[in-house]
């Protein structure tokens, strides 16, 4: 099943109540019943369809089970987030690549990490795409930024309360962190 027939199919709403349920803990038909307030027809369909499609079975004392394969089959099916592209890593470690990697995809962060010495790494990168020496108005960081993170705002706030930058009289510039050219 691809991933868009898995959608089309468990976004019946009786199908993703019974899915939902049995995604806590194992029940058994009654219980789905009582828990979806379908009647009894409507529950034994859905999990007919459930069962067929390989996304439960019938366990131990009656019970229905998620069958977790079936939901990871589909998942591998999903299309994967291109890897960082190697002008992240530029100007940086080996180590300091490692975690460039765990929050990139492409040019852009996923996430800003909400460890600090992780976050300190991402900041470490971003400073670098600021020329020591040049003052940047506020609207040209958050457009640098906004290359990186839709939060371009708190990315600035975090460059500034981290010291990489600094700010006055509505400008911006480098305070902090390596030197490197980008080119």
């Amino acid at each position: 099943m691809t991933p868009e027939e898995f959608a089309k199919f468990a976004l019946d709403r009786r199908r993703l109540a019974v899915l939902g349920l049995l995604a806590v803990e194992p029940v058994d038909t009654d219980g789905l019943v009582a828990a979806t307030g379908q009647d009894r027809r409507e529950v034994l369909e859905a999990l007919g369809v459930l069962a067929v499609e390989g996304l439960v079975i019938k366990g131990d004392a009656e019970a229905w089970v998620l069958q977790e394969s079936g939901l990871l089959a589909v998942a591998d099916l999903l299309p994967k987030a291109p890897p960082p592209a190697p002008r992240v890593f530029f100007g940086m470690t080996a180590d300091e690549g490692e975690v460039l990697a765990r929050y990139t995809s492409g040019n852009r962060l996923t996430e800003i990490p909400s460890k600090r010495s992780h976050r300190l790494v991402v900041l470490e990168r971003l400073a670098l795409e600021f020329d020591p020496g040049t003052r940047y108005e506020e609207r040209q960081v958050n457009g640098i930024l906004s290359l990186w993170h839709p939060d371009y705002a708190a990315l600035r706030r975090a460059l500034v309360d981290e010291g990489f930058m600094d700010r006055g009289g509505g400008e911006y510039w480098r305070a902090g962190g390596r030197v490197t050219e980008l080119g």
